[in-house]
């Protein structure tokens, strides 16, 4: 099964320091429904693995939650893509549950719900702890310059990224790149 597994806020869509609580505030990022759609085509099944720390917070419920996940189907459908799954940590950072990333607990939720194993499965995300959530459970570390990890436009990455992290400028370059790569590998 050719599957990638991406992150939600700055990565599919515009973060917030405030949180992304109503579907009216869930706003895509230009071109990353393309590039899911792209990805689709492709032959790959995509799943979205997220912190929504705002459950656990109060900011928002799992109907709130629910509604900014049909926007981003319905959008998606639109051109031609979709998310075959959506798997949240609901946690506040506090709790100390085995699903919030870096924990790999999401990871390995994907990997029993599709009968795979984490090991080279491409997982994207905007921010360190998406990347060490990824890497603890196997997957294959991108980092996307989009959200958070604008903050690594134009320079190194620092030491505490695992040394094998790819950066893209975006997620349609993360796309381009997974998809390139399984052409030259058939």
């Amino acid at each position: 099964m050719k599957l990638v597994i991406l992150d939600r806020d700055g990565t599919v869509n515009e973060d917030s320091a405030d949180y992304v609580k109503s579907p009216d505030e869930w706003t895509p990022l230009p071109g990353s429904l393309e590039a899911i759609a792209r990805l689709n085509h492709a032959g790959f099944h995509v799943v979205i693995a997220s912190n929504q720390s705002g459950l656990g917070r109060g900011l928002f419920d799992v109907s709130t939650l629910n509604a900014m996940h049909a926007k981003m189907h319905l959008l998606l459908a639109g051109v031609g893509g979709r998310v075959d799954a959506v798997f949240y940590c609901p946690h506040a950072p506090e709790d100390g549950c085995h699903c919030r990333k870096p924990e790999p607990g999401l990871f390995e939720q994907i990997g029993e719900r599709y009968g795979v194993d984490m090991p080279g499965i491409p997982m994207v995300g905007d921010t360190l702890s998406d990347v060490l959530g990824g890497v603890a459970a196997g997957c294959e570390p991108h980092l996307v310059l989009t959200g958070k990890g604008a903050a690594y436009r134009g320079r190194s990455l620092p030491d505490n990224f695992p040394a094998a992290t790819r950066v893209h400028d975006d997620l349609a370059a993360f796309a381009d790149f997974v998809i390139a790569r399984q052409a030259t590998a058939a």
